[in-house]
């Protein structure tokens, strides 16, 4: 039951605490299989596995990210140069009245 165990028992009971353990176990469990695999399994084919199935959705988060700091930079560089326009022709007025 791990280190908490007697402690589990106490606060929630004998069917929570084995609840609760039962996920410890079977972590272990997913331990064990990956330590007997070779290592090629473990960082090759399990991730282009993962890539393989979530591959589009990565795809569509990584596009989102990328278009929006897209439109944040053009935003920004809009609002730039509508202030380096501003500025020119207010100091360019100013010149003029001075005349």
């Amino acid at each position: 039951m791990g280190l908490f165990g007697p402690l589990a028992l106490k606060l929630f009971g004998a069917e929570c605490a084995e609840r609760i353990f039962e996920s410890e176990v079977g972590t272990m469990a997913v331990r064990e299989i990956l330590t007997g695999m070779p290592w090629w399994v473990k960082w090759v084919a399990i991730p282009a596995l993962a890539l393989l199935v979530f591959g589009g959705l990565i795809t569509s988060v990584l596009a989102f990210v990328v278009g929006l700091l897209f439109k944040v930079l053009l935003f920004v560089a809009l609002v730039a140069g509508l202030i380096y326009v501003v500025r020119k022709f207010s100091s360019s007025d100013r010149s003029r009245e001075e005349w």
